[in-house]
């Protein structure tokens, strides 16, 4: 489908390209969201009339942009969430999530679409990402994810987290005496249940 773009988006076009698209991207994103219009002789026509307008409204949405770039730059995201002897997230942190903590957090109001993470996070560690608060002005960003706030301090100042065998050994060592009895109160009660 031919559509006439009316605002920036990016890897597709400027304001007022036309450009070829997929019919269900246009009816289902483009178009609803008035990004384009249909390319017609009488949408050119319009087009061409609110052209200026346009043009205005999109350099004042960048320089809106602009505006929040330092906020997200100061943004603090830390994510505090379980995680495995491994280091391994129970879950993960997603481009919502980001995008709800830069609200919460900065003030700053974005949509997940507008979060460039590529992959949830599935991780403990440090994560570098991309805020597109405009197609003009993306602003690059640190997550740090970790179980803790003094695994976070510790993310901060650039010391690396090691989980491993030396851990997981000491919880196993600390495990057997603490299940011993419970062990013990099972076999009982399966005798019971033969007899």
């Amino acid at each position: 489908m031919k559509v006439i773009l009316t605002e920036k988006i990016t890897k597709l076009g400027n304001i007022g390209e036309t450009v070829e698209v997929k019919t269900g991207f246009a009816r289902n994103y483009l178009l609803p969201n008035k990004k384009a219009l249909r390319f017609t002789k009488e949408n050119i026509a319009l087009f061409e009339a609110q052209k200026a307008e346009l043009i205005a409204r999109q350099e004042n949405a960048r320089k809106t942009a602009e505006s929040k770039v330092e906020a997200v730059k100061n943004a603090k995201l830390h994510m505090i969430r379980q995680a495995g002897d491994t280091g391994q997230l129970y879950g993960s942190v997603s481009s919502r999530d980001i995008a709800r903590a830069l609200k919460e957090i900065a003030g700053v109001s974005v949509e997940s679409a507008q979060v460039m993470l590529g992959a949830p996070i599935k991780s403990v560690g440090a994560f570098d990402t991309k805020i597109a608060l405009h197609p003009d002005v993306i602003v690059d960003v640190k997550v740090f994810v970790a179980q803790t706030q003094d695994e976070i301090d510790a993310l901060v100042a650039g010391k690396t987290l090691t989980f491993g065998s030396k851990k997981v050994e000491e919880e196993v060592a600390e495990e057997p005496a603490k299940e011993e009895k419970p062990a013990e109160a099972t076999e009982e009660k399966s005798e019971e249940v033969a007899e």
